[in-house]
């Protein structure tokens, strides 16, 4: 029998990108939907077998300087084992809705540069996986072919090229300061800020987090939830490698929190709603990690992947609902509780799960977060977070009610595709498995004696989140103020805008004018030098000639006829070229252009 210990390790990411390769090569049909469930069911297998141990598949560059492919540790194998669930569930999903095979492509290569990057064991092999995922997901955008689709991927893209560009620029700081391309913490410096600033556009923090609203919702049906599962939470990843127990970090989760959920419940595009939770819901991570104690990461840990499963359960709920009826806005939707029973069901149990209501998954990491936050005596940080709680109860309600539940006799649509269900079933059944056994999730956790000893069903915990949740439904139905409407809301994107729009008519009406006047000047700087070069002599006279008749001519009552011959001796120039002049007059010319130089040269040279 062979042990699975004897088996040798293999970066997952070699598999996604074997297969991205052989994708167009395999047609339309059955065969391509096939191998895209082997491909998936490959993935799993292959991190499943992966098992903490020293750094390998190194490979040397320079003397002292090797990028590692695969660095396994507890935290990197929980990530590991989340992408590849939610990445599956993903690739099933989109078999129904994808027809193109570059969009197969870009999804894999996504997919499989995120787990490059969670493998990855040196900045710079995390930063080459880092920007494959920024440009392969910008084709999951694009594939929409949509104008507003177009101008959101341009958006998105440059927000992660200048991400991109502050993190390549942390991390070579880092190393001259270190000597070290270890994925770990920054010291303080100009370094520290430019990687936390890099990490901070993945991990949507406030305000760079405006490429994720606009962009989100704008992509293909498939392309959405795949752009759910890896970019921020990537980033969640990176932040607690580099910067856990910053307390600063810490205060913009709980910022982030208030922040999404306020906005998501001003949305009525129900993709723009999950989009905006998604900034919320990393509140409750990025909080943890600035927090950095062992429980708190934890509990940033914990959520991350419960969030993996309900929120990618709602993207793919929202989606099949896209999908059957070409509606995206609330107003528009209502009555598919009977239509789309299943949808209705999974999307129900995704709602109820990331509202942390007790017997679902959300209920046992938010739980974790915010008791960590607690022990910690951060009060403030832990009334943002419960609130966030509220909030996030209000906006799920909100969504389920007027999706599926409120009256609407005109819609016609009918249930998702198999492959569909399938896919959000399963997830589903996740979200409730860990929310009923929680030991699912705390074997797997970074610090699992820790986990073991956490009770996420203590009464006082349970009965206060009870309490809430009936609080919350009762508001919600009784003061009806969270009815969607048609409106715009304006984000801080709004602001990026107007700013740029400010920069670019700055740049093209008065720079352009100043350098025009510049060049201007320049240019007839230019043609009187040539001019005064063609008879030096006569143009000497004839400039002296100028001057002494505007100084002399309120005061010479024949200047008409002197400005008469001046007029002449200017049209008879250059006249006779000078052949040479006197050795007086050329020493003195010299004299003049030195004394010149000099002053320029004591001005400015010496500066």
């Amino acid at each position: 029998m062979i042990e699975i210990s004897s088996i040798p390790n293999i970066p997952p990411v070699l598999i996604y990108f074997a297969g991205a390769a052989l994708i167009p090569l395999l047609g339309k049909g059955k065969v391509r939907k096939i191998y895209l469930i082997i491909l998936a069911a490959l993935g799993l297998i292959c991190v499943t077998l992966l098992r903490p141990q020293p750094p390998s598949w190194v490979f040397p560059i320079l003397p002292g300087f090797e990028l590692t492919l695969l660095h396994v540790d507890r935290l990197s194998l929980i990530m590991g084992y989340i992408f590849v669930i939610a990445g599956g569930a993903a690739i099933l999903y989109s078999v129904s809705t994808i027809k193109e095979a570059g969009q197969y492509v870009c999804a894999l290569l996504y997919l499989g540069s995120a787990l490059g990057a969670v493998f990855a064991g040196d900045f710079f092999t995390l930063y080459i996986f880092w920007e494959i995922m920024a440009f392969s997901s910008l084709g999951l955008i694009w594939y929409s072919q949509t104008e507003r689709a177009t101008n959101a991927g341009m958006r998105y893209i440059l927000f992660h090229l200048f991400g991109g560009c502050a993190l390549l620029g942390g991390i070579i700081i880092h190393y001259m300061n270190t000597g070290s391309i270890a994925v770990g913490p920054v010291e303080l410096g100009i370094g520290y800020f430019l990687l936390l600033m890099g990490i901070g556009v993945n991990t949507a923090f406030i305000p760079l987090h405006t490429w994720l609203p606009d962009s989100y919702p704008k992509a293909t049906i498939a392309g959405t939830i795949f752009l759910s599962i890896f970019t921020t939470k990537m980033g969640v990843y990176v932040l607690a490698r580099t910067f856990s127990g910053v307390e600063a970090v810490a205060y913009m989760g709980g910022v982030m929190c208030l922040y999404g959920v306020i906005f998501a419940i001003l949305q009525n595009d129900v993709r723009k709603l999950l989009s905006y939770h998604i900034v919320s819901q990393l509140g409750y991570m990025v909080a943890a990690v600035g927090i950095g104690t062992s429980i708190a990461i934890n509990g940033g840990i914990a959520h991350l992947f419960n969030n993996l499963l309900f929120k990618t359960t709602l993207f793919m709920c929202m989606g099949a609902v896209i999908y059957r009826t070409g509606k995206n806005n609330l107003t528009e939707l209502g009555g598919l509780a009977k239509k789309m029973p299943v949808t209705m069901i999974t999307c129900v149990i995704a709602a109820l799960s990331i509202s942390g209501v007790a017997g679902f998954n959300g209920y046992i990491s938010k739980g974790m977060v915010i008791h960590a936050v607690e022990l910690e005596g951060m009060r403030v940080l832990a009334l943002a977070l419960m609130l966030g709680s509220v909030g996030t109860l209000i906006s799920f309600l909100k969504l389920t009610y007027f999706t599926f539940f409120s009256k609407n006799e005109n819609i016609e649509a009918k249930e998702a595709p198999l492959p569909m269900l399938v896919a959000m079933s399963v997830t589903a059944f996740l979200c409730v498995a860990i929310g009923l056994y929680p030991k699912l999730l705390y074997g797997i956790l970074p610090y699992k004696e820790v986990a073991l000893h956490y009770q996420a069903y203590a009464l006082g915990h349970a009965l206060g989140t009870v309490e809430l949740v009936l609080m919350t439904v009762f508001m919600f139905f009784s003061l009806g103020f969270f009815v969607p409407h048609e409106k715009i809301t304006r984000d801080m994107d709004y602001i990026y805008r107007k700013v740029g729009r400010g920069f670019i008519w700055f740049c093209e009406k008065p720079l352009v004018s100043f350098a025009n006047s510049i060049d201007e000047g320049i240019m007839r700087i230019a043609s009187s030098s040539v001019w005064f070069s063609r008879n030096p002599v006569a143009a000497s006279r004839i400039m002296v000639d100028m001057m002494g008749a505007v100084v002399l001519r309120p005061f010479n009552p024949v200047y008409m006829r002197y400005e008469r011959d001046l007029e002449e001796v200017k049209r008879m120039y250059p006249g006779e070229p000078v052949q040479s002049l006197a050795i007086g007059s050329g020493v003195l010319l010299v004299l003049v252009f030195f004394a010149f130089y000099l002053a320029i040269y004591l001005m400015y040279g010496l500066m």
